[in-house]
């Protein structure tokens, strides 16, 4: 006759969602604010998670509690269980339905997202949208953390951890002062070179286009401003400090306005790839997977009324 009680289940969604909350703010005393937990709470419910297992999940960095081996092969199932566990919980009450975590570049945050979140129509309770922006090193880090559900970028990820989907093009251009001498006709890579130059700071994606494009044409580049905002960037440019090279999407509104003017050169054209990603081991519900078929089908739109002009 089995035992039945070899078959109790070890594992708990509260202590998993604390193992979870640890992971994501690197000690207890984080996590139990994140969990609305105390703290001695938190420690003794992942001290139990871990007597379940037999192993560790953690070790200690200084003060700060980071994924060892074991914690790390844990993550991915718990963060996946916690999801269906709240979708399941949404489906049978009146709680609201989970947010939908994302990050993105700033392009994409700032210029493409705000206006696909508001056409967005899904066919359940429209979900709280929870949107972090930073530079694309920061966004795959989000979704390798498991702190988002979806990420958005403008630059390269090689991380294979992650499952990255093409999304649409974009461009890169010169932008100036409209009082800039080097508006006034086919800017040479000469003159380029010879210029002030406001870029984005090393990490982004933008940066690392604009790198790949005018860098190796232009060496060597004089950089007198690198900065974290596209805004900032736009406002420096507009003053007649430098030359910037930026989104198309992020300087259109600024260019019809007569703020920005767009650098004509002989350089080829910059045009790089914005990307959807997420992680492998991660199975998007589906809320998040409907968000993304909106975007794709977007993008499609956008690419079929070019294409007519």
């Amino acid at each position: 006759m089995t035992d039945k009680t070899d078959q109790r289940l070890h594992l708990s969604l509260a202590r998993l969602e604390v193992f979870v909350a640890t992971a994501r703010a690197g000690s207890t005393r984080a996590a139990a604010g994140l969990v609305a937990r105390s703290q001695s709470a938190a420690s003794a419910s992942l001290g139990e998670l871990e007597l379940a297992f037999g192993v560790p999940l953690f070790d200690r960095v200084g003060r700060r509690l980071a994924l060892n081996e074991q914690g790390r092969a844990l993550l991915p199932g718990a963060v996946q269980l916690l999801d269906e566990a709240a979708r399941l919980e949404a489906s049978f009450s009146k709680v609201s339905p989970a947010p939908l975590r994302m990050a993105a570049s700033f392009t994409v945050g700032e210029y493409l997202l705000p206006d696909l979140v508001a056409a967005w129509q899904p066919d359940h309770q429209r979900p709280p949208v929870r949107l972090e922006i930073g530079n694309s090193t920061e966004v795959a880090r989000a979704v390798l953390a498991f702190d988002v559900d979806i990420g958005f970028v403008e630059g390269a990820v090689h991380d294979a951890a992650l499952r990255v989907r093409r999304w649409r093009s974009d461009e890169l251009v010169i932008v100036a002062a409209p009082r800039h001498p080097l508006v006034r006709a086919t800017a040479s890579t000469r003159q380029l070179a010879q210029e002030a130059w406001v870029l984005r700071e090393r990490g982004s994606g933008t940066r690392e286009a604009a790198d790949r494009w005018l860098a190796t044409r232009l060496a060597p580049m004089r950089v007198e401003f690198e900065l974290g905002s596209t805004e900032a960037i736009k406002r420096i440019v507009g003053a007649g400090l430098g030359l910037g090279c930026l989104s198309r999407l992020a300087v259109g509104e600024a260019m019809a306005s007569g703020k920005l003017v767009e650098v004509k050169t002989r350089l080829p054209r910059a045009i790089r790839m914005l990307s959807i990603v997420v992680h492998r081991e991660r199975r998007l519900g589906p809320v998040a997977e409907a968000f993304v078929d909106h975007c794709l089908a977007s993008a499609h739109d956008a690419t079929r009324r070019v294409s007519r002009k």
